[in-house]
């Protein structure tokens, strides 16, 4: 290298940091505009926030399920099923990721044959009242703490109660 080519190397470096250094000038300029000399500008809007000491709505509260459940629609509920039939059938005796739900309401918890329930549901006595599969569909793993079903769960009522009225009609 020869001292033209480090002397344009470094004119290119200083002109480079010019036009940085102009860039940085220019887009100051242009955003934030007014005095700036010791005033006290508010930069952006001002947006009101309710105050901490104010009580929060109430919450509408949610219809009993057995209330919902006395008026709720099988064919609703089968278009819900769909979710479901990623990993459940309703053919008796064939399971898939889940266990088979063929005549699932009113079946004694963890009584399919074939299938390997996890520990959480093996601890669990009773059968699968309409309210007992409500309370699993709304959050399994809260229902099951442990149980492998990965579904988050449904949280409207109404739902949870068509889909349940779906499968009362499937071998019950």
């Amino acid at each position: 290298m020869d001292t033209m080519t480090i002397t344009k190397a470094g004119g290119a470096f200083c002109g480079a940091l010019l036009v940085f250094l102009l860039g940085a000038w220019a887009s100051e300029g242009l955003y934030h505009v007014g005095g700036g000399h010791g005033e006290d500008h508010a930069m952006g809007y001002e947006i009101e926030v309710a105050s901490a000491d104010a009580a929060p709505e109430e919450a509408a509260p949610e219809v009993p399920f057995e209330e919902v459940y006395v008026n709720a629609s099988a064919e609703d509920g089968e278009r819900l099923w769909r979710q479901c039939s990623a990993c459940h059938k309703l053919e008796e005796g064939a399971n898939a990721t889940g266990p088979y739900l063929y005549g699932v309401v009113g079946r004694p918890k963890h009584a399919v044959d074939g299938y390997a329930y996890s520990d959480a549901l093996l601890g669990q006595d009773g059968e699968w009242t309409p309210e007992n599969l409500s309370g699993f569909l709304l959050n399994p793993k809260e229902y099951a703490p442990g149980t492998k079903m990965a579904y988050r769960g449904m949280s409207d009522v109404e739902d949870r109660a068509n889909l349940i009225a779906y499968l009362a009609t499937i071998g019950g």
